[in-house]
């Protein structure tokens, strides 16, 4: 007999005689689904890509937080039109935080202005007066704010349900604080949802 067919071992894609198939390579979470954000509100979702090339320790607490449930029920406490819908403070009060969770507050972690700008679905990091004391609490602009860019820490950005951010209800005065606060009612990330059947 020829062995002009070759051997098994010669025959592309198949194993050598006597040798097991390789086993497959373990899955690891696709990058695109483990950096995509998605916040159910009252009118819908609202799906955010995170930018750990922008933020990358920010970027992180946001999906701890996330996957511990903290964001879930907590309020928009502070929604100014044409600014910015502030949410991530569980006492609704503007000055809680994840500190008593055993999350210290983050050291800035500023995009200048030609890689990232804030504009209309920019998702921001809220901070007080020190650059370094942002913490859980975040923001989505309703439109561009470039007094903002350089100054604030950009963590994503809105690709889909702009529409819903649009009806969070919104606050009065100068610091747009709102009476009866529209909630996040849970956040989660993409690549942990449940595969489907």
């Amino acid at each position: 007999m020829s062995d002009e067919a070759g051997s098994p071992a010669e025959i592309p894609g198949e194993p050598p005689i006597g040798e097991p198939a390789a086993a497959p390579a373990t899955a690891t979470p696709d990058s695109a689904l483990e950096n995509t954000l998605i916040l159910e509100l009252k009118d819908g979702k609202v799906t955010v890509e995170l930018r750990p090339d922008l933020a990358p320790q920010h970027v992180e607490r946001i999906k701890t937080l996330v996957r511990a449930g903290f964001y879930d029920g907590t309020p928009f406490h502070r929604v100014i039109e044409g600014f910015m819908a502030q949410g991530g403070d569980p006492t609704g009060t503007g000055t809680g935080g994840a500190r008593d969770a055993g999350h210290a507050d983050l050291p800035a972690e500023f995009s200048p202005p030609a890689k990232a700008r804030f504009v209309r679905g920019t998702c921001g990091m809220a901070r007080t007066n020190n650059p370094d004391s942002a913490n859980s609490q975040f923001f989505i602009m309703f439109g561009p704010a470039p007094s903002l860019d350089g100054q604030y820490t950009i963590w994503g950005r809105v690709v889909s349900g702009m529409e819903v951010v649009d009806k969070i209800k919104r606050g009065s005065g100068g610091n747009g604080m709102v009476q009866g606060p529209d909630k996040l009612i849970k956040a989660s990330i993409a690549a942990d949802a449940p595969a489907a059947a």
